[in-house]
This record gives C-alpha cells, structure tokens and sequence, in this order.
C-alpha cells in the first residue's frame, strides 16, 4: 500500500533527517529485512520470507544442510519447465515408463507414487501432475531417465542449475528425494528455488494448486495441507522421510502480497498441517507490505560546493517497498547521509550519498543514493567569488 513520506532537511547538517515513518525496509527483492524470531515453532528448519522485498520474517536453522525430501521435486519439475519453455519439449510429448522406475517408485515401492503401468507412455502434462499434486516418484524417474539418460546423469544437472542459480547449498543425488546422506539443502535454497519457479513459470505453476488429479482411474488429493483451506495457498510441495521428518515447501497470496515458507523436521502429519497454516497467518497478521518510493522519486537535496547549481537531488534507483512487523513501526527513523557540501563537478548517476534505515529488532540497512542531475563546476571568476563568499560569511568547503 503507498504511504506519504515526510522529508525534513537538516541546515548545516551532514544528516538530512529523511523518513520519520514507521516503516522496515525492503528494496526490490535484494534487501531483506530480519530476521524477525516474534514465534517459535517446532520445526527444526523453517523459513518465511516476503517474495516482492526478500525480507524474512522468520528463520530457524534456515542455512543448515537438511534432507529435503519430496520438497527436491520442485528442482526435478525447474528442470522440467526450463526445457518446455526453450522448446525442446512440449507437454503432450511422452516418455515410456521404464522398469526401474516401476519398481524404485511404483505401487508396490511403498513411497509416494502415481500408479503408472510398467512399460507404457505417459504424457509430460501427466507427469507433471503426478509429481505436483501427486508426490509420484515413479514421476520423476520417469522424467530423469527421458531427459538425461539416467536418473543419476539428471541428478548431476539437477545440482549444476542449482549451482548457476545461487543454490550454493544443494546438491541433489536423485530426482525423488529419496534417502540419501549426500542428497542435502536449505530451507533457504528450496525458499529461493521456490520463488524462482512461482515468479518465472506462472505458465506452469498452476498445476500446483490444483486438489485432485486422477490417473489410471486412481484419484489421488494434493498432499499439501493448506491448499485446502482458506488461506490463500496455491502451491508447492511437501516432504516426508524418516530422516527429515515432515516438511513443507508452501506458498500464499493475500491481497497481492505472497508469502513464500519452508519448514522442515515436524514430528507427525498432524503437526505439519497445524504449523503450517499458523505461521503462514502469522506473517500476514503480524507483518505488511508498503510502498515508500517509485524508482528515480527524490528522497532529498544535497547541497554543492563551486557547482552551477546550489543542491542536487538525491535520487534512489529503484523502486523502495517496506515490509514491517506492525510493532515496529513507531522506532522506525531513516535518514540520508553524505558528506557535503559535495564538490562539482558532479555527474548524473554518480554515488554520492545513503539512506540508513534503523527500527527497533531490525538491522541497519544502507541504501545509495545517486546524483539525479549533473552539475557542472563554475568558471574561474565564479569560483572566486564563491571562495570570497566563504571568507565573508563562514561557509566552509
């Protein structure tokens, strides 16, 4: 929601007092703000963070290795997207389900399955289904084999494109999650894997919020929990094994705000249904989202030094959304910092002062601000007169 801004300059001052608002700062989605620890939770890994501002309003044990589980179906299924959106695959082509696949991840596998036939074609769109709302290990296998060969030689690229994406923390030894003591990652990475998927695949990513699907005449519901309630969930994955406990890879909007959150280690499917849906109330109730700044918007007047113009507007480049936990918003202060007078000449663009941004449980976060004109330096007759100026009143360069 936008919000007025109050700019008060500061005479003589090196500090202009900017924003004396209650606002926590997220720019873009490069700053996150946190972490907030308002809650606690049985998970031993957990994870929420805003998608617009990367702010993080929750985090527990959030970059320690952890077995993902299922949740490492959302890297089988990227890899996936990725290959139908540069047109070397289409959604009705089909891959034969082979017999390792049938048995490592079929009916009689014990694990999650889509109840495919050995030896017969499947659709991609089918596939795809069965992973995201279906949790299908014979899926997934079905898919790496198709792909890559193997499922070992897909698990090898499913790691590279995590690495290319900033997931320094995954490594990926299958397509299904199944046990394995090098298959390990972070609620950070599954976070950001997350909200990759969800801000780049909508085209897709809608598979994920459907209830039921069906196949071979076996219907089979959505395994996650919140999908069912009025939450606002529309995606992404569960998890479960005896080594991670149970997990959740889940996101949801409310008014245009989406919360992205990851837990893992819950002890029962109970108690992943019932953590799930409080924590993802309480980073909507306890947090929200502002607009401070529209990108290239002046935040404030630096004074110049020997320039053709007396100030220079301090402009922020991109466009500066809040996102704040409500009880902090009156210790909030921001202000701009530089040091001035600043000497022309000046270009357009140049760095040349911050904004700093402290609130109460928060930490400090500086912004650049750049010079939003350029401004040239005075001749030599006005640069003298300048230099008389300071001798008679006391300015000071």
């Amino acid at each position: 929601m936008p919000v007025s801004t109050n700019i008060q300059t500061v005479a003589g001052s090196r500090r202009i007092a900017a924003f004396c608002a209650a606002f926590a700062l997220g720019l873009a989605s490069l700053l996150a703000w946190g972490p907030a620890r308002a809650i606690e939770t049985a998970a031993s890994h957990a994870l929420i963070l805003d998608a617009e501002t990367g702010a993080v309003l929750l985090e527990k044990n959030a970059d320690v290795l952890m077995p993902p589980a299922s949740m490492s179906k959302l890297m089988t299924l990227l890899m996936v997207y990725e290959r139908l959106r540069n047109g070397s695959l289409s959604l009705n082509d089909t891959f034969p389900v082979s017999e390792n696949a049938w048995k490592k991840g079929g009916a009689k596998s014990g694990g999650s399955t889509m109840f495919l036939n050995p030896f017969e074609k499947v659709r991609v769109e089918d596939l795809i289904r069965g992973i995201a709302i279906q949790s299908g290990n014979d899926a997934c296998i079905v898919l790496a084999e198709g792909l890559s060969g193997s499922e070992e030689a897909f698990a090898r690229a499913m790691t590279a494109r995590a690495r290319e994406m900033g997931l320094r923390s995954s490594t990926f030894r299958n397509s299904t999650g199944l046990p394995d003591p090098q298959h390990l990652t972070t609620a950070h990475d599954l976070a950001l894997l997350a909200k990759h998927i969800i801000q780049n695949y909508p085209e897709y990513y809608h598979y994920d919020s459907e209830k039921y699907f069906t196949y071979n005449g076996i219907r089979q519901g959505n395994r996650n929990p919140l999908i069912y309630r009025d939450l606002g969930a529309d995606g992404l994955k569960t998890g479960h094994t005896d080594e991670s406990g149970y997990g959740l890879t889940a996101s949801a909007v409310r008014n245009g705000r989406r919360l992205i959150m990851v837990l893992n280690g819950l002890p029962t499917l109970k108690a992943r249904a019932a953590e799930s849906e409080t924590l993802i109330e309480w980073g909507f109730r306890e947090f929200d989202n502002f607009a401070l700044l529209q990108a290239g918007e002046k935040v404030a007047d630096a004074e110049v030094w020997l320039g053709e113009e007396q100030t220079v507007p301090l402009i922020l480049k991109s466009p500066l959304t809040v996102t704040l936990p409500r009880k902090s918003r009156p210790g909030m202060k921001v202000t701009v910092v530089y040091n001035g007078p600043i000497s022309a000449p000046i270009a357009i663009d140049a760095p040349i002062a911050k904004l700093v941004v402290t609130a109460p449980d928060t930490k400090t976060i500086e912004l650049p601000l750049v010079a939003g004109r350029e401004v040239e330096k005075l001749g030599l007759f006005g640069r003298l007169a300048a230099a008389l100026k300071a001798v008679i009143w006391g300015h000071q360069a």
